[in-house]
């Protein structure tokens, strides 16, 4: 299976994550920066076109061979799906319609959850407040590999597998890591996801069904975009927790890469986090970065130091959760 990985432990810190005492001194510093923070008017008619393509591709391929569908699925639909994942990501941040309108942004993800042809967007968001709120925070922060991952995800052909089964323990890890009641957003979103499958599914067949959730489930895999998930957290300096990557992927990925700076200012859209960099370039130049997701990948998987392991973690106290 490969040679054992050299940690056996995650990298505990009595620290508070950088990103709060970072922010307060940006913003006196650069107080303009606040005028970046808001709704981003082009973001709806970026995924509304998005999911109209994928929709035009249910159509396409619903008579092409299998081999052909998972073709696509990886090579194409795949990469619009996960792209998808990341406008989630946004929206949950409020940037399509602004705070003032919550509501509307908790529907629009659900319309940018339809191509992914799994529910998605309403759990996402019921966690994702805690990976900001309490980064790196033992069994708050579900974006942190359980013990059991660590333990065995040790080799390199290991943790080539945990790579490619990544969709399924980011589904699984918040049930066992930090279980939450049932939302009525969660059954909205499920009861919208199941109406769209049904009535592609009615009017295309089964094809395009296999398409758009297996691309969802390869392209959150093993896949150049997916580095991504690797990048922005685990620990390739020790002691830094958080990284960003400047390369042109960020394209097509609504500017995830700009890691560093999104938690910083979780309120801007990705699409004007490259500005916060250009005001503030001191603050973010002189830290570590990367440079390639797939180079991510590839030290991921071969580099003893780096694994499940490799991750921040703090303990918050229950003071810190009220």
């Amino acid at each position: 299976m490969g040679k054992t990985g050299g940690r056996g432990d995650f990298e505990w810190v009595y620290t508070d994550q950088p990103h709060t005492s970072r922010r307060k001194e940006i913003l006196a510093k650069y107080p303009e920066i606040k005028s970046l923070m808001g709704p981003d008017p082009q973001l709806k008619w970026v995924v509304s076109g998005m999911v109209l393509t994928q929709l035009l591709a249910c159509y396409l391929v619903h008579d092409l061979s299998w081999k052909w569908i998972f073709f696509w699925a990886y090579a194409f639909g795949g990469c619009i799906n996960h792209s998808l994942t990341l406008a989630i990501h946004d929206i949950s941040h409020n940037v399509a319609f602004g705070n003032k309108l919550a509501k509307w942004n908790r529907w629009f993800a659900m319309w940018a959850n339809v191509p992914i042809g799994l529910p998605y967007s309403a759990s996402f968001k019921k966690y994702h407040i805690d990976h900001h709120r309490y980064l790196g925070g033992d069994q708050l922060d579900v974006d942190i590999p359980t013990e059991l991952e660590g333990w065995f995800f040790c080799t390199p052909a290991r943790k080539v597998l945990w790579l490619f089964l990544q969709p399924l323990f980011y589904a699984l890890r918040p049930l066992v890591v930090n279980p939450k009641p049932l939302c009525q957003l969660e059954v909205q979103n499920a009861l919208v996801q199941l109406v769209a499958d049904l009535i592609i599914y009615h009017l295309w067949g089964l094809k395009p069904i296999v398409y758009l959730i297996a691309g969802s489930i390869l392209c959150m895999g093993l896949h150049p975009i997916s580095g991504h998930f690797i990048a922005e957290h685990y620990m390739f300096l020790k002691g830094h927790e958080t990284y960003s990557y400047y390369g042109p992927l960020n394209l097509i990925t609504f500017n995830v890469g700009y890691h560093m700076e999104h938690h910083d200012f979780p309120s801007i859209p990705g699409s004007k986090l490259p500005q916060v960099k250009k005001i503030a370039a001191e603050y973010y130049d002189s830290l570590p970065q990367h440079t390639s997701w797939i180079r991510v990948l590839w030290d991921f998987v071969f580099d003893d130091s780096i694994g499940p392991y490799a991750r921040i973690k703090r303990k918050y106290s229950l003071n810190k959760q009220g």
